[in-house]
């Protein structure tokens, strides 16, 4: 397994591979999650979030995970490093890397077992795992402008990924 690349280039490209995106609000964050989560290709993506403690890394999974029809509390994995979540047909992984510094911990927790399987993955703070995860079908990069706008970079580098991007012209 190849390490994934969790950092943004210096210098935006004009790649077909890249989109950059404004969020004014909570609203047009809700409205992107919605949008995402009606893609049939997001039901198996591993997608990752980046971005600075207060960016919108975690509002952003629960308006994707709303979208997606989980119901009840919607809790950060901080702590446990995981949350599963069910709906009628899909299998969710939320991970939170922020405190993960063990590579002993990926095995011992069976993270190898859940990125093999069906479904979508959702992880915070990858690059503490970077060296273990697959390449990401979707980078989500998350910039406060100021207290409610943000700019977002999608960046892919799979099949997957480029079927997503493609909802979102350049």
């Amino acid at each position: 397994m190849t390490a994934a690349n969790h950092n943004p280039a210096i210098v935006e490209s004009a790649s077909a591979d890249v989109r950059v995106l404004t969020w004014q609000d909570e609203a047009a964050t809700a409205a992107f999650a919605a949008q995402l989560a009606a893609l049939p290709e997001v039901r198996n993506a591993f997608i990752t979030l980046h971005g600075d403690l207060g960016a919108g890394k975690t509002t952003f999974v629960r308006h994707l995970l709303r979208s997606l029809g989980v119901q009840g509390r919607i809790k950060s994995p901080t702590y446990a490093v995981v949350e599963p979540h069910e709906v009628p047909a899909l299998h969710i992984w939320h991970f939170d890397f922020y405190r993960f510094d063990e590579p002993r911990e990926w095995e011992d927790a069976g993270f190898r077992d859940i990125f093999a399987s069906e479904g979508l993955k959702l992880a915070e703070w990858p690059e503490k795992a970077a060296s273990l995860t697959p390449p990401a079908d979707l980078a989500i990069y998350i910039e406060a402008i100021d207290e409610t706008q943000r700019r977002v970079t999608l960046r892919t580098s799979t099949a997957c990924g480029r079927r997503l991007l493609q909802h979102w012209p350049q």
